[in-house]
C-alpha cells in the first residue's frame, strides 16, 4: 500500500530532477547515470517515457547523433523548458519550506 504513495510523491520530483540535469545536451543513458550519481533512483523505463512526454510538451528539443557506431538521441532544454524549470525550482523551494514547517510542528520531523 505504501509503495503507491511513494510512487506518487516521487513522480513530480523526478520531472524536476530530469529538467535540472538537462542544462546541456545529454542522451538518455548519460542522463540516467548523472541522476543516479546524484543519489536519485530512476529506472530507464521511467526516464525514457518522461523524456518523450517533456519533449511533446514543448520543454525539450532532441536531435539524433549518428556519427558514432551507435546512434544516440540527445535531449536539451529549450527556452520554454528553462523558464518552466526556473518556475518549478521556485515552487519546490516554497513547498519545501511549507512542508518542513508542517512536519516540524506536528512532531513527525526529527531533523
Amino acid at each position: 500500500m505504501i509503495q503507491g504513495f511513494i510512487t506518487e510523491l516521487r513522480r513530480g520530483t523526478l520531472t524536476l530532477a530530469v529538467l535540472s540535469c538537462l542544462s546541456g545536451a545529454q542522451y538518455g543513458y548519460s542522463l540516467l547515470q548523472e541522476i543516479e550519481g546524484k543519489g536519485v533512483r530512476i529506472e530507464a523505463n521511467t526516464l525514457y517515457p518522461l523524456l518523450r512526454r517533456l519533449e511533446s510538451q514543448g520543454l525539450l528539443e532532441s536531435a539524433w547523433d549518428t556519427g558514432q557506431s551507435r546512434p544516440r538521441k540527445y535531449y536539451r532544454l529549450n527556452n520554454k523548458g528553462v523558464a518552466i524549470l526556473e518556475r518549478l525550482k521556485e515552487e519546490w523551494r516554497r513547498m519545501s519550506r511549507e512542508m518542513d514547517k508542517i512536519l516540524r510542528e506536528d512532531g513527525t520531523w526529527s531533523n
